[in-house]
Parts: C-alpha cells; sequence; structure tokens
C-alpha cells in the first residue's frame, strides 16, 4: 500500500511548483520527448531565487512525482530530504542559467530525434515551415565541446546565449528557458514540431523557404496574438487534463 503524501513539509507555493513540473515531466513522457533518465526540465522554487527543482537521476519522466523532485540550490547543496543522485552534467547547464539568467525561470533541454538531427546540421533551423519561420532570428547556438560537466564551459555557453531564450547546441540538442513553465513548455513544443517539420520536409523534396517579409509579418501576428493572458497556460492545462486521464500519480 502506497505511503501518504504529507504536502505540509512544504509551503504551498512550492507544493504547487512541484505538482507543475512534475505533469511537465509526465507531459514530456506523454509526447515520447525521454531519453531512458537522461534530460531535465528545471524550474526554480518560488521566492527562493537561488533553489530550483530538478528531477532525481536514474527516474524515467514517467516515474516522477511532485514528492521525489529534488530540490537543490544553484551552488549544489541539497535543500530537501530526497536523497536520490543528481546528474551533474544536467546540474552544470542548468545552474549556470538559473544563476545568470533572470527570467530563466523554467529551462528545459532534451536529446529527441528531431533536435538532435537539425542541431547536427551545418544549417541549423531554416525558415521553411510554420513554426521555424516564428523562431527566425530569436535562436542561438553553441558549438558541441562534450558532455557538459566543465565549469569553464559556462562562460561561453551564456555568451553565445546573449539575450535570445532558445538555443540549439550543436550535434547535441534543444534548449529553452521562459519565465514560467507553462511558457517554457509551449516554446518547447513549437521548437520540436519545427525540428520535425524540417526533418520531413527534406524528405519530401526541396525545402522552400518563407520570404523575409512574411516573417516579419508571421512573428508580428503571432506576437500580437499572444499579448492576451499567460502564453503556454491553456496549452498546458489541456495537457494536464490529457495526462490526468491517464496517470494522475503525478500528483503526490
Amino acid at each position: 500500500m502506497a505511503t501518504a503524501i504529507d504536502a505540509r513539509q512544504w509551503t504551498e507555493a512550492e507544493w504547487a511548483a512541484r505538482r507543475q513540473l512534475a505533469a511537465c515531466y509526465r507531459i514530456f513522457d506523454h509526447f515520447g520527448w525521454t531519453e531512458l533518465i537522461y534530460n531535465h526540465i528545471t524550474l526554480r522554487v518560488p521566492g527562493e531565487d537561488d533553489a530550483f527543482l530538478i528531477n532525481g537521476f536514474g527516474l524515467h519522466y514517467s516515474e516522477i512525482k511532485a514528492s521525489n523532485l529534488v530540490k537543490v540550490d544553484i551552488d549544489g547543496k541539497r535543500l530537501d530530504s530526497n536523497a536520490g543522485p543528481i546528474n551533474p552534467a544536467g546540474f552544470m547547464q542548468h545552474s549556470l542559467f538559473h544563476r545568470h539568467v533572470l527570467d530563466a525561470h523554467c529551462v528545459i533541454h532534451t536529446h529527441t530525434t528531431a533536435g538532435m538531427a537539425v542541431a547536427s546540421t551545418r544549417e541549423g533551423l531554416q525558415p521553411t515551415n510554420f513554426y521555424s519561420a516564428a523562431f527566425h532570428g530569436q535562436i542561438a547556438y553553441h558549438d558541441f565541446e562534450g558532455v557538459t560537466i566543465r565549469e569553464e564551459e559556462g562562460t561561453r555557453l551564456l555568451a553565445n546565449l546573449g539575450d535570445k531564450r532558445v538555443m540549439i547546441l550543436r550535434n547535441h540538442g534543444l534548449l529553452v528557458m521562459a519565465p514560467t513553465l507553462p511558457e517554457a513548455f509551449l516554446r518547447y513544443f513549437l521548437l520540436e514540431r519545427a525540428c520535425a517539420a524540417q526533418i520531413a520536409t527534406s524528405q519530401a523534396g526541396t525545402p522552400m523557404p518563407v520570404p523575409d517579409e512574411v516573417i516579419a509579418v508571421h512573428q508580428r501576428d503571432l506576437q500580437a496574438m499572444q499579448a492576451f493572458g499567460s502564453p503556454g497556460a491553456p496549452d498546458f492545462a489541456a495537457m494536464v487534463r490529457v495526462i490526468d486521464r491517464i496517470d494522475t500519480s503525478w500528483r503526490d
């Protein structure tokens, strides 16, 4: 019989953040954006700018729950009783952005097939479809330096990121950050779709780039549409309803 979780050990705000992040992991699993026990989605703890939540190393995304997320500070100190290990590569990269990018409250990094395929091309993401045109001019690139465990790479990661909040790690994968988890989720969903569509396009025939003047109008109109409400909130809520119909254990 499962042991009941006493959420009173966390503040109401942290428990809500834990549930939101756990739901996001389950949504990523639902879409197949998983890599065994690797990759990470992290979220700052509300009211604690130096603390964030991360998945414990060894857990599959389908096993993530609100209660088994690990709370850690940007220096690597554990801030809760969860004893699970943390992937050093994930901690190094995510703590870097949480420390230095003030609006990076949620950070997502994946190794999906579509993302890695586009990241492994000289051209990177090209404005040849509805989604990729929306990202044109808004993506940073960082050259592959091997597994991300060396602190000195952080300086180059930040320099290459600049004022962008979406980065393609060449030969590696995708990186997205945003002020809220729902906005990061939506941004990632659109980027993943852009990459998948680009791969399908290359198999279907000769890619047809969207003209610059159309890209400008497209991005302007998309920005105007997102001005109402909280970006990504209804999209994320819809996916929470989907996973709730499958399994509600992420709430524990």
